[in-house]
């Protein structure tokens, strides 16, 4: 009987000091064993604290650059798109330019007066060979500007001559002295105008 008696107070002793640990515990105190770190162990978590900080910021760094090198790529990619697309739409601008001269010559060709048979089959001709011309480079997007009766615009017309008339209001054009051509909407060449004043 004693002994079962000694095993019941053994048994209560373990249990009161099972429940003063976990007292301890719950307060939130520190383990003896944690109290008395070592200063070698505190430099050790010190260290790899500044290595993670330091791993951090270079990560940080890392995405930033690969954030804005891939936006200069969008952006190339873009701007190279932008550029095709150009020099598709005015592919023709530099032919349409030298062409646009030929197309001045022709006109006068024509209007002179034909005396002749022989001479009204040709001016026949070149109208044919005028119209042809004019036809290819309206499927390219090349337009004469229209001027006369028109208001000036400084961007599609080169005023040479100013005058005043009452038959037409102010800042109307007058006469065209040239005319002027827009490969789709960019201006080849401005029209050489007269403006009423």
């Amino acid at each position: 009987m004693t002994e079962n008696k000694n095993e019941e107070q053994t048994l209560e002793n373990e249990t009161i000091e099972e429940s003063a640990a976990e007292a301890v515990f719950a307060e939130g105190e520190i383990p003896a064993a944690e109290e008395n770190d070592s200063p070698v162990e505190k430099d050790e978590l010190q260290l790899a604290q500044e290595k993670i900080a330091e791993l951090e910021a270079k990560i940080e760094e890392m995405d930033n650059r690969y954030l804005r090198l891939q936006a200069d790529f969008d952006n190339s990619r873009r701007r190279a798109k932008l550029d095709m697309e150009a020099a598709q739409k005015y592919r023709v601008q530099s032919i349409a330019s030298d062409l646009v001269e030929a197309l001045d010559n022709f006109e006068r060709a024509t209007k002179i007066e034909a005396e002749n048979e022989q001479t009204k089959s040709l001016l026949s001709g070149m109208e044919m060979v005028y119209k042809a011309i004019t036809g290819a480079l309206a499927k390219e997007g090349i337009e004469p500007i229209s001027s006369v009766g028109e208001e000036f615009d400084p961007r599609l017309h080169q005023a040479v001559m100013q005058v005043q008339d009452e038959n037409f209001g102010s800042n109307i054009v007058v006469e065209e002295f040239q005319k002027g051509y827009l490969l789709k909407d960019r201006v080849i060449r401005p029209a050489m105008v007269k403006v009423n004043e």
